[in-house]
């Protein structure tokens, strides 16, 4: 899928095929998602332009993360949202090239940033008049997308410390909530980091100057905001999880403690029961009528006796 968006007068319209241009003057921004190989060809050959393939994209290393040239600007970069149910985070990478003023755009996921865009394209073409300002707000709604990912993440974990504080016997499941958080948590700090790395090295371009040079600037200050937030809300998984395994060590301890108990109380009457239970020729009493319910009472009365000693000492 290609969108064509172009500049006329005081508004910025959109079109679904290069094709339908009279001209390409006017053109500021082509957006490929998932696009087949026949569009993007069509592209590079009318541009002369290269994207890259998406072993390039997913590189971490600062030369593929951004490059300059004379002629263009090149920028990878991975926009998050949240999986069908819900339960991950998937990172998507996306690939601006910037030439002469115009944008370009490869993706192969549908993100919400883009969306976001283009409604604000709409309402305020008048203030869109370079691909440059197009990428600016671009990477402006992604960091605001990934404030509203750590907004929701921080409302689940709340939900969690609660969970954990009502619920005295922890079951496994809390365990993997609180790793399910961890792992989206740490993979928003990631994509964070990313974008932070991103424009910093846009910021020393001479390209961006001005407001649009201005607007970079307040959005890395409010990545470094994300990055302290997402360390906070690490720290209080960290927090549940050392809370999560106190509550376990004290159920296994009160387990432990129960056996431990019931070991010591049926000591005595097993101790009497092996004296009794001695197979010797001149054993005292061994005729004795009442001897079998006189050893089961004193059977009794040691376990009592030692039940009464634990409950004195309010081990019991």
């Amino acid at each position: 899928m290609i969108r064509v968006f172009y500049k006329r007068q005081n508004a910025v319209l959109k079109i679904k095929s290069i094709s339908d241009l009279d001209s390409l003057e006017n053109l500021i921004w082509i957006d490929l998602q998932n696009a087949s190989n026949e569009e993007v060809a069509d592209v590079e050959n009318n541009f002369d332009l290269k994207f890259q393939s998406r072993q390039e994209q997913l590189e971490i290393e600062s030369s593929s993360r951004y490059f300059e040239t004379d002629d263009e600007i090149i920028a990878n970069s991975n926009f998050l949202q949240f999986g069908d149910e819900g339960n991950a985070l998937l990172s998507h990478a996306v690939s601006f090239v910037l030439q002469d003023e115009m944008l370009f755009t490869y993706r192969e996921a549908n993100l919400s940033s883009f969306a976001d865009c283009v409604r604000i394209i709409k309402a305020s073409g008048k203030s869109f008049h370079t691909g440059k300002q197009i990428m600016a707000t671009l990477l402006e709604t992604g960091v605001d997308n990934d404030a509203d990912l750590l907004e929701s993440l921080a409302r689940q974990v709340s939900l969690l410390g609660r969970e954990i504080a009502l619920d005295s016997k922890p079951d496994e499941g809390l365990i993997f909530q609180i790793n399910r958080l961890q792992e989206m948590t740490m993979t928003l700090r990631q994509n964070s980091v990313d974008k932070q790395r991103v424009l910093s090295a846009i910021l020393k371009s001479r390209e961006f100057e001005g407001e649009d040079y201005e607007r970079l600037r307040i959005v890395i200050k409010d990545i470094s905001s994300l990055i302290d937030h997402t360390n906070f809300n690490f720290e209080r998984l960290e927090y549940f999880q050392d809370t999560f395994m106190s509550l376990v060590n004290i159920e296994q301890n009160q387990i432990i403690k129960i056996f431990t108990l019931a070991s010591v109380i049926f000591m005595p009457p097993t101790l009497i029961a092996s004296i009794y239970g001695m197979n010797l020729r001149n054993y005292p009493n061994i005729q004795w009528e009442y001897g079998f319910i006189f050893a089961i009472g004193l059977m009794v009365l040691s376990s009592t006796l030692t039940i009464l000693f634990f409950k004195r000492r309010n081990w019991l």
